[in-house]
């Protein structure tokens, strides 16, 4: 069941989360223990926060909301879009939800300006049809890499985004973050990246690098915006990890990045605690990290859940937290049309780190 409240830290969350995540030193090299890693903490059926200027949701494919498709994350994106009151701009890899194609539907139908990019592959989805035949503008990328943007600006002033695709297996079945912030020069760098490839036709590695406000403070919380192929996401993400003093825990659902790899190696070797958790159907596919891991002696998990573990999620020293549509891989870097987050925030990440405990509950 998901609830909407003010959000504040108590010391005995915190306490809880950090039982559960702080793991004992690494195993040494080359003896991965059999034992999975699992936290002590219960699963909790609420798994949505929010605070004054953002709300962070999490799908729930054990909850009773997946039997229902009903009341998912997609449900407080669709009363956002309810509130729209001049426009709606939509970048989405792949759309078949009926909560957001009816928001949609009915956004334009009361005069909002809804525009939206959509990976070609997905044009022919029924929903996505369905808008197209309303009127509603879509453009599709129209080459071989992906579109695999994840992000949605309402009136210029509010950013939705994560690893949730708009579909049915995003919200109820695969594993999902999506985070709601209010900001207008946040909305800026989304709405100058929207325009890139809706008005200029600009994707991939064409697109230019003129993301207004790189790094800004919300409320006094630093939050760093990147698009791939343009920004050099991957570069800002290694300083983070060979900086990390503490830990880095994350959630993976793509993971073949040897540097990234590099960069966790090295931290365990600087007696940082590292753990993960990979998406059990990507772990054997060509370039993954996992088994490297896993014969290393580092802490990594294959997920438990039947769908999709569909996360991609770092958080380093419990204060920062990385999300959003980037899988760390070289596609991503390189070739897809991506989006993340970098968001400095202990509040924020007590609740990722819950989320990464619950996850681990279920490992394999």
């Amino acid at each position: 069941m998901h609830t909407n409240h003010k959000y504040k830290i108590p010391r005995w969350l915190l306490a809880l989360a950090l039982i559960a995540i702080i793991l004992p030193a690494c195993t040494p090299t080359n003896q991965p223990t059999d034992a999975p890693i699992i936290p002590i903490l219960t699963p909790t059926s609420t798994l949505d926060f929010s605070g004054d200027w953002y709300a962070v949701y999490f799908s729930d494919p054990k909850g009773p909301n997946a039997d229902t498709l009903r009341g998912g994350p997609d449900a407080a994106l669709a009363a956002a879009i309810d509130q729209a009151r001049a426009s709606v701009d939509v970048a989405i890899y792949d759309l078949n939800l009926w909560s957001l194609r009816d928001a949609l539907l009915d956004a334009h139908r009361r005069g909002v300006q809804v525009r939206m990019v959509v990976e070609s592959d997905n044009l022919d989805r029924e929903e996505v049809q369905e808008l197209i035949a309303a009127g509603l503008p879509i453009f599709g990328d129209q080459r071989e890499a992906l579109m695999h943007d994840k992000f949605v600006v309402i009136d210029r002033y509010e950013i939705w985004t994560g690893s949730m695709n708009f579909t049915l297996n995003g919200a109820y079945r695969n594993n999902n973050n999506l985070i709601r912030i209010r900001s207008s020069r946040l909305a800026e760098n989304y709405l100058a990246e929207f325009e890139e490839m809706f008005t200029d036709g600009d994707f991939g590695a064409g697109s230019p690098a003129n993301t207004p406000y790189t790094s800004l403070t919300i409320e006094g919380v630093q939050v760093e915006t990147y698009f791939s192929p343009d920004d050099g996401t991957a570069t800002r993400i290694l300083e983070l990890l060979f900086g990390a003093q503490e830990s880095i825990y994350f959630l993976a659902f793509s993971f073949t990045s040897d540097d990234i790899a590099v960069a966790m190696y090295d931290a365990v070797n600087r007696g940082v605690d590292v753990a993960g958790v990979f998406e059990t159907s990507q772990a054997s596919g060509q370039g993954g990290e996992f088994f490297n891991m896993a014969d290393a002696g580092l802490k990594v998990e294959l997920d438990g859940n039947p769908r999709n573990m569909h996360h991609k999620v770092m958080i380093i020293d419990q204060q920062i937290v990385i999300l959003g549509s980037y899988n760390f891989t070289a596609s991503a870097e390189e070739r897809n049309d991506e989006n993340t987050l970098i968001i400095h925030s202990p509040e924020i990440a007590v609740l990722f780190l819950e989320e990464f405990a619950r996850i681990m509950v279920d490992v394999q």
